[in-house]
């Protein structure tokens, strides 16, 4: 790895810190986990929000903090950059065999099977952090057992089994346990997942939208009932939903 490409010089830094300062020297890979999850989160952020000087920022950040678990793998003795470098270049080369012979790029077909292959016996589902938050599990799982052929043809599958799991939870509601609940709502959460799965929409992406737009509604609604003279904490709900139809009919 060159000293003066950009990932080069990163890890120079990460060296001098490590040496010059008690703090960074005393870090470890474990004592830097809530600080990467933090960066990843941040840097999402600056992605969701569409802010290119946000995004070049967050993206030092994380590179820093790819810089440390080198160096600190270095020190070790584990592995440095260009076994880093290495090993993704192998990996891809891998799974895009037809590009790298100048044939044009694998299908994503070919590249989960090539990755079903990886994995060897542990199983399609295996491999997944367990960390992932749960809507984003469900739907790595469910892309997962697509890859093998275990999928709806189409959406009128995955949207008759929400309708499914929403009749279940409805009767669940009537003499059910809380345990009981708790399983039939995972289960309609799990079905509406892999219907967007199959419509192609990112769910995280439309729960987010969804948020953005209550979180803006809720405020409206907020500000109109100020300027009503109504308190929300004691309106009745019959004047919150008509002071919600009135934002609601604004956009």
């Amino acid at each position: 790895m060159q000293g003066d490409s950009a990932l080069g010089r990163a890890l120079v830094l990460v060296r001098s810190l490590r040496a010059g300062c008690s703090w960074d020297h005393a870090q470890t890979p474990q004592t830097l986990r809530p600080y990467l999850v933090e960066e990843v989160l941040e840097l999402d952020q600056a992605i969701r929000d569409g802010d290119p000087i946000a995004l070049r920022d967050e993206l030092g950040d994380l590179l820093l903090h790819l810089a440390f678990q080198i160096v600190i793998a270095e020190e070790r003795s584990q592995f440095n950059a260009e076994a880093v470098t290495r090993g993704l270049e192998q990996k891809m080369r891998r799974r895009h065999p037809d590009l790298f012979a100048g044939r044009g790029g694998a299908d994503h077909e070919h590249w989960e099977h090539t990755k079903r292959r990886e994995r060897g016996s542990a199983g399609t589902l295996a491999g997944l952090p367990v960390t992932l938050p749960p809507l984003l599990m469900a739907f790595r799982l469910q892309a997962r057992a697509a890859g093998v052929g275990f999928d709806w043809p189409d959406e009128r599958g995955p949207l008759d089994k929400v309708r499914e799991e929403a009749a279940e939870v409805e009767r669940t509601t009537r003499g059910g346990t809380p345990a009981a609940l708790l399983e039939e709502v995972g289960d309609l959460l799990f079905a509406v997942v892999n219907l967007a799965r199959k419509l192609g929409v990112d769910p995280g992406a439309a729960l987010e939208r969804a948020n953005d737009k209550f979180t803006s509604r809720f405020a409206a609604l907020e500000k109109l009932a100020q300027e009503r003279g109504l308190e929300v904490g004691r309106a009745s709900l019959e004047e919150l939903d008509k002071l919600w139809d009135e934002v609601k009919s604004t956009g």
